[in-house]
This record gives structure tokens, C-alpha cells and sequence, in this order.
């Protein structure tokens, strides 16, 4: 489970944080290049549905050692891909594969832990997830700046036996169920494969393709909602539906659903705006950046133990409002950023928001578990990879779009009060020219080195205050995520648990 974690999630952010890296290697424009991890993420989505079938069918041990194995293979394979096309399919069976890796482990850990036991695995899979999201850029700036961007795949090429060695040591082989072989929904399957992975694509490409303007992003979103709905219909009707849809909108679950969607839109504070600023306004590499997410990373090794000691004693409603109040306490923190700012400015915020981020997410995942059944583990395990992955996309699509608006409105604002013959203006425009001169041939050239200083020095502004807004929207959010909190009652009936005790 802790490998199977840290390869689907690391596979992921390595990817994002490399992404110019690999275009280069590649010979991938941008365009070209910007449907790599989306590839990757849209295979996670597609497998997701099928996994609940794959799982209670075939076994968890037979899907991952199988999954495990191809995914090595694209692994070893992705680097030494002829061209874009090529790498582009690897990729993808790479998501496929891995896409099963959450879900299945998950559902082990519910079905077969004993119950005192149950809380420490979900503990470390929370630990696993948020850890190996904020190493990501460390790694990926070590591989290309000590080794090379080939390693960004190759590492998984090591993990993922090491990950097959812990499965067939570890999961017990178990019959296959042949009357689930002959009744398989497979139109439900591919209508919810389908249909999600058009909804995801949409939302990872829209910002690029400006959103509704772009007519390969409308018919991606009106394919994917005609085929989310026509699953719903079907699996309502259907005799034997391949989701628990029953499950998923009882009681507490539609709640918990709305606090997983929040919670990935809410680490985007580190996640997405932290290294953005300093990539956009700092110039820092992913090895500098990922600096100030390791105080994301490490203190999850502390946390987690303490964490799930604390769910055995405390209603899990409690750590999960104190997390959520932690993470907003670090947004409205680093409201405080000026274009000073670098690693070091950000080491308090980020410490809160490390104790948040893994009292909240423990909290919500073993919440989410004291609602489950047996037979609902992997229902659950596909729907907590389907959120996350819904979740955090959803959350990058809605930032990006609105940081890029916020930036906009700033520099429209600010390039007001910079009017050409102003005093102010000439001032400073003297200070950069002086400044300049000495490394410019005359004077013209330096006036126009300064020009573009002064446009330079808009543009920064701009950028902070619109970072400024960002953390004050997430810190809104979690206000909003603590009324969701309020509304959530104590599982019914009582203590209701999927694990064996």
C-alpha cells in the first residue's frame, strides 16, 4: 500500500514539475507537449470504474502484480520512446496500470486489517500520499540536474518491483469469482470510464484552449456529462450494476465526497501557488523549489502515528475541523507575501499547514471508512481515487484560470498610475537607466533597458498581489469546508467497519 501510494501519486507531480524538461528531450513543442500528464491522469481515470470489477473478479494480488509488471515495462520503455506519439502511449498504459495501484491496496487494507490496525494503514497511505506530492519537485530537479530526466520514469522502474515483491509476500491469493467474470457490466464500465476521462481531460486542457472557446473543449465536456448521465440511468436500472451508486449518495457520503473535492483544492496553496511564484517571480528551479515542500514532506512522518492514535480516542470530526482551521490559519499567513520573499519566508506557513494537511486528510479518509461495508472496499477505493483525481484537477483548472484573470486585472490597474511624463514614472525610469548604463552602448539603449525593467517590475507586482488573492481565496475556502464539517453526523449505525476485528 505505502508503495503503491508514492508511485501514483509521484509518477504524476514528477511529471508536472519535469514537464519542460521532457518537452525539451523530447523535440515537443508546447502545444504538443501539454498532453503528456494529461495522458497519464486521464489512463488513471479510465482504469478506475473497471478496478471495482478487476478487484472483486480476479483477486487484488492477481490485478496488481500484472499492473505492477506493465507498469515497469512502460517505465523502462517511456525515455527511450522514438517520438512524441510513442511516449505519448507509454504514458498512458503507465496511468492504466497505476490507476488500479490506490483503489486495490485501499480496499486490502479495509477488508483484511484488524480493526485496531485498520486506522495506522490509512494513516500511512494519507502519509504516503502527501509525502511523496511535496517531494516531487526535489526529486525531479536532483535527476536533471545530477543525473538526468531519463530517471524522472526509471525510478518507478525500481519502485514498482519493490512493489510486486509486497504484494505477493503480502496480499493472500484468492479464487477468481467466476459468476462476477460472466455478469460483468461492461456497458456500465465504459460509460463511466469514458465519460470521466472526457470530463478530465476538459478541465487538465481548458485554461490552455481558453475553456468554452475552444470547440474540442465544449464537446469534450458535453460528451462526458451525456455519458456520466447515461451511467447513472443505467446503473439505476440495471440488475446487477458495477457501482454502488446507492452507497455513494446515502447518509454522510455525498458530504464526504464535497470535503475530498475541498480538501485537493485547498493544499493547492503549496501545491500550485507556492512553487508558481517562485518559478514566476524568484526564477527558481524545481530542486529550489521543492526546498520549501519539504516541510510539507517531513513532518508527515511525525504526524502520521500521531494522528492515528489520536482517531482511536476522538471523534474524527474534530482533527478533521482542526486541519481544515490549520490550513486556512497558513493561507491568511502568507497574505503577507511581498516579491521579497523566498524559501525561508514561507518555513512558518508551511509548518501549519504540514500539521493541517495530515490531521485533515487522516481525519477524512477514516471518517469516510466508519460508512463503509465489506462489500463496499472497492466501491470506495475507486470513488476516493476518482475524487482525488477529479478534485485536485478541478481545483488546478478554477486556480489557474483564476490567477491568470487576477494577474490580468493587477497589471491593468497598476499600468494606470505608470503613465509615460509623470514624475514618478521618470524617476524611476532615470533610477534603471543609471543603472544600466554602464552596460549598455549609450544612452538610448539604456533608456530602452530600462522601459522594459519598469514593465518588468509591473508585471512582478502583479503577479505577487494576484498570488496574494489566491491564498486569501483558499483561505475562504476552508471556512466554507468547516460548514461542510458542521453538517456531517455520526455514522449510522455506530462504528460500522469494513475491517476484520
Amino acid at each position: 500500500m505505502l508503495v503503491g501510494a508514492i508511485i501514483s501519486t509521484l509518477a504524476g507531480r514528477l511529471t508536472s514539475f519535469g514537464l519542460a524538461d521532457i518537452r525539451g528531450a523530447i523535440h515537443a513543442g508546447f502545444d504538443e507537449g501539454a498532453w503528456i500528464s494529461t495522458a497519464f491522469t486521464v489512463g488513471q481515470m479510465l482504469i478506475g470504474p473497471p478496478t471495482i470489477w478487476l478487484g472483486a473478479t480476479f483477486g487484488p494480488r492477481r490485478v496488481l502484480l500484472v499492473s505492477a509488471g506493465l507498469y515497469t515495462l512502460a517505465s523502462i520503455l517511456l525515455p527511450l520512446s522514438p517520438d512524441l506519439p510513442t511516449f505519448i502511449g507509454l504514458y498512458a498504459v503507465g496511468g492504466l496500470t497505476s490507476g488500479t495501484f490506490i483503489p486495490l491496496t485501499v480496499s486490502f487494507v479495509l477488508r483484511n486489517l484488524p480493526a485496531q490496525f485498520a486506522v495506522y494503514g490509512i494513516s500511512a497511505y494519507a502519509m504516503n500520499s502527501e509525502l511523496s506530492q511535496n517531494i516531487a519537485a526535489s526529486l525531479e530537479g536532483w535527476f536533471t540536474e545530477h543525473w538526468s530526466w531519463q530517471w524522472i520514469f526509471w525510478q518507478n522502474a525500481f519502485l514498482a518491483p519493490l512493489m510486486m515483491l509486497c504484494v505477493w509476500y503480502g496480499i493472500p491469493r484468492e479464487p477468481i469469482n467466476r459468476e462476477h467474470l460472466r455478469s460483468a457490466d461492461w456497458f456500465g464500465m465504459l460509460l463511466s470510464s469514458v465519460g470521466l476521462s472526457m470530463l478530465y481531460a476538459a478541465l487538465d486542457q481548458g485554461n490552455r484552449l481558453d475553456w468554452l472557446n475552444s470547440g474540442l473543449i465544449c464537446g469534450l465536456l458535453l460528451g462526458g456529462v451525456v455519458l456520466v448521465a447515461a451511467f447513472v440511468i443505467h446503473e439505476i436500472f440495471s440488475e446487477r450494476p458495477s457501482v454502488n451508486l446507492r452507497w455513494m449518495i446515502a447518509g454522510n457520503m455525498p458530504l464526504i465526497g464535497l470535503l475530498i473535492i475541498s480538501f485537493r483544492f485547498v493544499v493547492l496553496s503549496t501545491s500550485l501557488i507556492i512553487p508558481q511564484y517562485l518559478t514566476t517571480v524568484q526564477g527558481f528551479r524545481a530542486l529550489q523549489t521543492g526546498d520549501v515542500l519539504l516541510w510539507i514532506a517531513l513532518p508527515q512522518f511525525i504526524m502520521a502515528p500521531l494522528v492515528a492514535k489520536m482517531l482511536q480516542h476522538i471523534d474524527a470530526r474534530i482533527p478533521l475541523a482542526l486541519g481544515f482551521t490549520l490550513i486556512g490559519v497558513a493561507c491568511f499567513m502568507a497574505t503577507a507575501l511581498t516579491r521579497h520573499w523566498a524559501t525561508d519566508d514561507f518555513l512558518a506557513s508551511q509548518i501549519v499547514q504540514a500539521i493541517g494537511q495530515s490531521l485533515g486528510f487522516t481525519a477524512l479518509i477514516w471518517f469516510s471508512t466508519r460508512h463503509l461495508y465489506v462489500g463496499d472496499a472497492f466501491t470506495f477505493g475507486v470513488f476516493l481515487q476518482t475524487l482525488r483525481l477529479f478534485g485536485g484537477e478541478l481545483g488546478i483548472a478554477l486556480m489557474t484560470t483564476y490567477l491568470r484573470v487576477r494577474e490580468q486585472i493587477h497589471s491593468n490597474f497598476l499600468g494606470l498610475h505608470v503613465t509615460g511624463g509623470t514624475y514618478l514614472t521618470d524617476e524611476r525610469l532615470d533610477e534603471y537607466a543609471r543603472a544600466v548604463l554602464s552596460r549598455s552602448v549609450g544612452a538610448a539603449e539604456a533608456h530602452a533597458r530600462a522601459t522594459e525593467l519598469l514593465a518588468r517590475a509591473v508585471q512582478i507586482q502583479a503577479n505577487v498581489l494576484s498570488y496574494i488573492d489566491a491564498f486569501t481565496f483558499i483561505g475562504l475556502a476552508t471556512i466554507g469546508s468547516l460548514v461542510v464539517i458542521v453538517l456531517l453526523r455520526s455514522p449510522s449505525p455506530p462504528a460500522v467497519n469494513p475491517v476484520k476485528g
